[in-house]
């Protein structure tokens, strides 16, 4: 039982205490099951070994409490044959051999009740692995939070500093000075190619522009005159006569033409 034992150390371990300790605690928490599993095997092969002593201490009872029924069998038919002494040489051998068959049936008894120790053990080391392996996924996830949270206080100490703030400040001023710098050369550039004076008629369009719009909205609202209306040309229909002329006029040109034509 003492590997056993040994084996008990293994799974009464504190976990945690070894992920402490540990530079990977991902890594370690694989290796700490890996090595269980390996001692499980360790295990089966020792509880093989005690199953196959019992078996053979079994088989040993067996055969010697065989050999005593034989002898007792014979003692029987040597006092049936009237053979005393040969009888009672049949009872010593019956005794020997019966002794030896109860020195085996207690062997066997504790070895029978040694395997049926062993094989809960192994049942309990075998449940109590697979219970580390669930547990194993449940302490690299917290492993895995932890780094998280560890890596996001880090960040937000770093700027709560009052010097990453003032780098900010001097990162913003430094981009408005390079805006206002550009702002300034754009409009030099514009002043050197002539796009200012542009710019000044394009301003005093929409200057013009505005100014209708408030004429048209104080002539809708009252406070000016509507606006005059534009003044239609009147248009002289040509008497009826006249064009009634000219018709007559087209055809006689029309009717001497063909008779040119003609002729």
């Amino acid at each position: 039982m003492g590997f056993f034992s040994r084996l008990a150390q293994i799974i009464k371990s504190n976990l945690n205490d070894l992920i402490n300790r540990a530079e990977d605690p991902e890594k370690m928490l694989d290796q700490v099951v890996t090595d269980m599993r390996g001692q499980l095997v360790e295990a089966k092969k020792q509880v093989a070994i005690s199953i196959a002593d019992e078996k053979k201490l079994q088989k040993q009872f067996g055969k010697e409490q065989a050999v005593a029924e034989q002898w007792q069998k014979k003692a029987m038919l040597a006092v049936s044959a009237g053979d005393d002494n040969l009888a009672k040489e049949a009872l010593a051998r019956f005794k020997e051999h019966a002794e030896i068959a109860g020195q085996y049936k207690q062997q066997w008894d504790k070895q029978l009740h040694a395997v049926n120790q062993l094989k809960a053990a192994l049942k309990a080391l075998n449940n109590k692995i697979e219970e580390a392996n669930r547990k194993k996924a449940v302490l690299k996830a917290r492993s895995r939070r932890a780094e998280a949270m560890k890596s996001i206080e880090e960040t937000m100490s770093g700027l709560k500093d009052a010097s990453a703030f003032e780098t900010f400040d001097r990162l913003e001023k430094k981009i408005e000075q390079t805006e206002a710098e550009a702002e300034a050369q754009s409009e030099l550039n514009q002043e050197m190619s002539g796009d200012i004076l542009e710019q000044k008629f394009q301003a005093l369009e929409q200057d013009a522009g505005a100014d209708d719009a408030l004429l048209a909205l104080k002539r809708k609202m009252g406070v000016l005159p509507p606006e005059a209306a534009p003044a239609v040309e009147a248009r002289v229909e040509e008497p009826v006569e006249e064009a009634d002329s000219e018709m007559a006029e087209l055809e006689e040109a029309l009717a001497e033409l063909k008779a040119r034509e003609d002729a």
